[in-house]
């Protein structure tokens, strides 16, 4: 189930020459794909890219019109390899993820693809979301791309140039017969705007037209091919991109009046320079700069000829590249060095070496470069230390007072969420039979490693928790646990941890979260999935099930030689924690492999409340379970917010004016769950929580019931004041 839908906004994707697109970055790509004649597309999701996968799923009807192969791929690295497709056969692919994890899972087949070569155009779009909101190590494609020798296009970030530069990279692919990176940072993604429609293409080929089979002997991956292959990457394919690049204009050239300097920038950074600008007075907010700029929105390969133009009749070039080291700057010293062009380039000098060029990053350093320019001949509106004045309005001893007296705000597991009270368990267990080592691994369950769980010593790759853990189990006091989600299971683990750990006899632990689907990348689909869960949170409920071809995960684990297996909900915090229990004590020698069915309550509410609505609008009798506090019970612990850390849980002032401890609070954002309640009660902490049933469009009987409580409690309370008094 994919985060939102874009039923409606895929209809847009029919416009025809001359009709105004209106809509984000994601929709504007999809949109140059079907203009190019893309002939498949396939890929697999992450941020800031996810929607794309979400656009193309919602947007099947229209693909398969026009002839368009579509799927959902298990991997990057699968996705990768469809783009084969492209090496003997002149049908134009498109594939997409998360870069830079994304890339490198899917290097093996890239490299492959690049070192053959392509005769179709071949674009892998990459979700680029480098700095300090993304959650992956900080990397840059640009590595890759200069690795594999493949061109990478960072196109400015407003629509009309996201077109042209997907257009032309299908071009670009196949004037050089090589594959190439399209970067979608992450407000390129999100940006919105408009531009000029024109008619979607069939592709050339497809089940309608097929190709004829073609065998090119010289494509294939062995010796001495390999070596003519590497020959003809720099001998042909690379001269014959720099001359496409330039003579399509692919980078752009903005004039400014004052000539003696100039700024380079990555396309993808070209709003912020200009913003920069701006508030140095010297842009308008349409980008009408006094600066010259060269904008690469080639940034791979780079294109000597243009540098040299630009740089040539200057004193001083800033250039403005994210990240280290500086690739960039150090291909363009050696471009003007050999050039004997004596320009004074300034980069990583006066910039950042890491982090993201924010805003404020990019105008202090447009400011110290200004700065350079010794008789003040470009005014500027503020220096560079009025700049830095700029970071914060609050003076250094308010600043420190926040960050001591301010709590952090990490990343948590939503309300509901079925791996909270598998964490509980464990948390429980290890309280009672010592420290575990555990392996983690990406996905929400990752989030364990933080409070109030702070469980987990490793995060490794997408599945690689198991593996991860074999250097390290033959010298622990239990055996190590490792932690996988059900996507990372079929994304890599099945081959990489379980078929390895069988092989080589581990004698671990792995519990494998099965909710239904890969939460961590958007919430799309999976192989397997679990059926829904009667939990508490409402009797309206609808067979997630669609298929009748699913692919247990059971299964899979017997396939490949578990013998050792137990299936669990997590939501049975007890039983959870007798089977870990179970698995740590036991003898019998091999893998011990613990499903923890739950299905992902993110995904779950998403489902349900339409139902819910659609339910008591139509006037039918739904139950909604709510969970409350019992004020008079609650003793002011606070166990069961350590315990569980549920977004839900809160604390209030405590209503008895003889007690000055807080006390639990249950917010409206409960989704009756049940875990607090039964996290209280399995660690034998408090019988403070207490279920109610909400009953929307109550029955007769129900009403009944209710008054003859009603008056069975007033009765009660009577005789309990009375024998008070």
């Amino acid at each position: 189930m994919a985060e939102r839908s874009f039923e409606h906004e895929v209809q847009k994707l029919k416009y025809s020459h001359g009709e105004i697109f209106r809509g984000e970055g994601i929709l504007a790509v999809t949109k140059a794909l079907l203009q190019s004649g893309v002939s498949y597309v396939s890929g697999y999701q992450g941020s800031p890219i996810s929607h794309l996968m979400d656009v193309l799923n919602d947007a099947q009807g229209i693909l398969g019109e026009l002839g368009v192969h579509f799927e959902a791929s298990g991997s990057e690295a699968t996705a990768a390899a469809m783009l084969s497709a492209s090496i003997n056969y002149p049908l134009r692919g498109a594939v997409t993820w998360k870069s830079t994890v994304g890339t490198n899972v899917a290097s093996d087949a890239l490299s492959n693809v690049a070192s053959s070569g392509v005769t179709g155009g071949a674009m892998v779009i990459v979700g680029e979301d480098y700095g300090e909101g993304s959650s992956i190590m900080q990397e840059r494609t640009y590595a890759f791309a200069m690795k594999a020798q493949m061109w990478l296009l960072d196109p400015r970030p407003n629509l009309t140039s996201i077109v042209d530069m997907v257009e032309k990279g299908f071009q670009l692919s196949e004037a050089s017969n090589t594959p190439i990176f399209y970067m979608m940072r992450i407000r390129s993604c999100h940006v919105t705007g408009e531009f000029i429609a024109r008619d979607n293409v069939s592709p050339s080929y497809s089940n309608a037209k097929p190709v004829t089979p073609n065998r090119e002997a010289e494509k294939i991956i062995l010796p001495p091919n390999v070596y003519e292959q590497e020959r003809e990457k720099i001998a042909r394919r690379l001269p014959e991109a720099i001359e496409f690049i330039r003579k399509n204009k692919i980078n752009e050239f903005f004039e400014g009046k004052f000539s003696q300097v100039g700024v380079i920038v990555p396309g993808g950074t070209y709003n912020t320079l200009i913003r920069a600008l701006q508030r140095q007075g010297l842009s308008d907010v349409y980008g009408n700069s006094d600066i010259p700029i060269y904008v690469m929105n080639a940034v791979y390969p780079l294109v000597p000829d243009e540098i040299i133009k630009f740089c040539a009749e200057k004193t001083r070039v800033l250039l403005l590249e994210e990240g280290q080291p500086e690739y960039i700057e150090q291909g363009i010293h050696t471009i003007l060095r050999r050039a004997d062009v004596h320009t004074r380039l300034f980069g990583k000098d006066i910039m950042p070496m890491a982090g993201e060029y924010t805003g404020q990053v990019t105008l202090l350093g447009l400011a110290r470069f200004l700065e350079q320019d010794s008789d003040g001949s470009i005014p500027i509106e503020m220096s560079s230390k009025e700049v830095s004045t700029l970071q914060s309005t609050l003076s250094d001893d308010d600043h420190n007072s926040l960050l001591t007296s301010l709590p952090p705000r990490p990343s948590g597991l939503c309300t509901g969420c079925p791996e909270r009270p598998l964490f509980s368990a464990i948390k429980q267990v290890q309280s009672e039979l010592g420290p575990f080592h555990i392996s983690s691994d990406i996905g929400c369950h990752s989030f364990a490693t933080l409070a109030p769980f702070n469980l987990g010593n490793t995060i490794m790759g997408y599945g690689l928790s198991l593996a991860s853990s074999s250097g390290i189990r033959h010298s622990l006091p239990h055996k190590a646990i490792s932690i996988m989600g059900d996507g990372g299971f079929w994304h890599n683990g099945l081959s990489s941890g379980v078929t390895s750990a069988v092989f080589n006899k581990h004698d671990g632990i792995l519990i494998i979260i099965d909710n239904g689907y890969s939460a961590a990348t958007g919430g799309q689909d999976i192989p397997s999935f679990v059926d829904p869960n009667t939990i508490v949170a409402t009797t309206i409920d609808a067979d997630s099930a669609d298929r009748d071809d699913k692919q247990p995960i059971d299964e899979a684990c017997r396939g490949a030689g578990v013998k050792w297996l137990r299936t669990v909900s997590t939501y049975s915090i007890e039983q959870m924690k007798n089977v870990l229990r179970e698995a740590l004590q036991s003898s019998e020698p091999g893998l011990k492999v613990i499903i923890a069915e739950g299905e992902c309550m993110l995904n779950r509410q998403r489902r349900i409340k339409p139902l819910l609505k659609q339910s008591i609008a139509a006037g039918k009798r739904t139950l909604r379970a709510r969970f409350y506090v019992d004020e008079d019970t609650c003793n002011g612990d606070h166990a069961c917010i350590r315990l569980s850390g549920c977004p839900s849980l809160t604390i209030k002032e405590n209503p008895d004016p003889l007690r000055e401890d807080p006390i639990t609070y249950i917010d409206n954002s409960c989704v009756g769950c049940g875990v607090c309640g039964s996290n209280a009660h399995s660690a034998v902490l408090c019988p403070s929580f207490v279920r109610v049933d909400l009953v929307f469009n109550p029955s007769v009987i129900d009403r009944v019931v209710c008054n003859l409580r009603e008056k069975a409690v007033s009765l009660f309370s009577t005789n309990s004041a009375e024998n008070q008094l």
